[in-house]
């Protein structure tokens, strides 16, 4: 009885990766990735957060970024970056308009040093000054504010004819109580500007 021959089919005949595969204990297959992919790699998983505590400060970094770029853009008068409050140019001729004004609420901070000092200055005369003073500026700026809304009014029916105010008295007055350096988005106009006609 002849003994059974064994031949290996060409089916099973490596193929000259898996040789080189099989050639190289602990080889995987692949080309072995350069210095270069490999450092990105390195640097992208250190970048990557592993917890929940490492993901929160990501995010909230990522939330401060994105908010300094804002402010920056806000300051420059780049509208892509605005709040919805602020788009349009309705609220653009908003801004221009109290911003074109001299407000009384520019000398608060001014009247509130002297109000301080003249009510710890011990004299009850003095001290008394200094109230009726600050409460004198109190009621020229709710006077002015009031001044604001029906020149505003006016403004916008006959600059905007056919569209609604609504939101912009409010609008109005939020920014004319902030003193004018910190009012954002920032001012593109001077106090005593002439404004343009138009704000298509």
């Amino acid at each position: 009885m002849k003994a059974p021959v064994f031949r290996r089919s060409k089916t099973e005949t490596p193929a000259p990766a898996e040789q080189q595969a099989l050639a190289r204990p602990g080889a995987k297959g692949r080309p072995t990735p350069t210095r270069k992919e490999a450092e990105a790699a390195a640097r992208a998983r250190a970048k990557a957060p592993r917890t929940r505590k490492e993901l929160a400060r990501a995010q909230r970094a990522a939330r401060a970024e994105q908010s300094q770029k804002a402010r920056a853009a806000m300051k420059a008068g780049d509208e892509r970056y605005f709040l919805p409050r602020d788009k349009g140019p309705m609220r653009r001729f908003v801004r221009d308009f109290v911003d074109s004004r001299f407000s009384f609420i520019e000398l608060m901070i001014p009247l509130l040093v002297v109000t301080m000092i003249l009510g710890y200055s011990g004299n009850a005369r003095l001290a008394g000054i200094g109230n009726t003073v600050l409460m004198g500026t109190i009621l020229l700026i709710v006077i002015d504010m009031v001044v604001i809304r029906f020149r505003l009014r006016r403004q916008l029916a006959r600059r905007f004819p056919g569209e609604s105010p609504k939101g912009t008295t409010y609008y109005a007055i939020t920014r004319a109580l902030q003193m004018k350096f910190m009012r954002l988005p920032k001012a593109q106009v001077k106090i005593g500007q002439e404004l343009p006609e138009h704000y298509r």
